[in-house]
């Protein structure tokens, strides 16, 4: 790893528990591989683009790392439902990120779409192109998997292949597709592809009780929580 920069944020409101504020401290980094990545990732960070972040809230530590012992995983009923309605339908492909139109307006009317329903900050359109380019701009070799429903594209998850696993950057679908429940088939889909290649863990970043944009991952179970000690103990079994 190669730093070039540190800092901590100055506090502000919280993104994800309104009643609270959050503290972030950075890494910014020019070189960085999936082995040291890992390691940060058993430190409780996480990355964005060339940034390792972390939250250094004071009194608050509702972000606690998640991650999913696939070996162990056995979906649930809900679940094999979901799993059941698109797995016949919707199509797979992992590849190298691409920047196309029928992307930029995807990853809007997904934004648009929390907007509405979950309070999420106005995000303008011109804006979707330059914050997809972040995702993918990366010390590390991010993968895509795209989702098709036959020719139409209506998923995409952005991926970090770590040494033990598959770590999600960030995903977004098909708002008009909610009935198929995408943003769990795609978590779904994930841990069967570390399952299929013997991968054991899958890190979903952080969960945050309380912030439905987060409840989320504690649905694929069992799963682990990194605890202050930076341990990896079972959370929800």
């Amino acid at each position: 790893m190669k730093a070039v920069y540190r800092y901590v944020s100055t506090k502000s409101k919280c993104p994800y528990l309104s009643d609270q504020m959050w503290q972030l401290e950075y890494v910014e980094v020019a070189e960085l591989n999936s082995e040291e990545y890992l390691q940060f990732i058993n430190r409780g960070w996480r990355r964005f683009g060339y940034m390792l972040f972390r939250p250094v809230c004071e009194s608050c530590r509702a972000c606690q790392p998640i991650r999913v012992p696939v070996e162990r995983f056995a979906p649930n009923r809900s679940q094999k439902r979901v799993i059941k309605s698109n797995k016949d339908s919707v199509r797979m492909v992992i590849g190298e990120p691409l920047f196309t139109e029928s992307r930029v307006q995807l990853y809007q009317r997904h934004h648009e779409h929390r907007t509405e329903t979950r309070q999420w900050p106005v995000h303008e359109p011109q804006n979707a192109a330059f914050s997809l380019f972040n995702f993918v701009d990366s010390p590390t070799e991010v993968q895509e998997w795209a989702f098709y429903l036959k020719d139409d594209l209506i998923g995409i998850m952005y991926i970090d292949e770590l040494p033990d696993g598959f770590s999600g950057i960030y995903f977004y679908h098909a708002p008009e597709h909610r009935d198929r429940s995408l943003g769990n088939y795609m978590c779904l889909a994930l841990i069967a592809e570390a399952q299929r290649r013997g991968l054991p863990y899958v890190y979903l970043g952080y969960y945050v009780s309380g912030c439905i944009s987060m409840e989320y991952k504690a649905a694929f179970k069992p799963n682990q929580i990194l605890n202050t000690e930076n341990e990896w103990v079972d959370y929800l079994v």
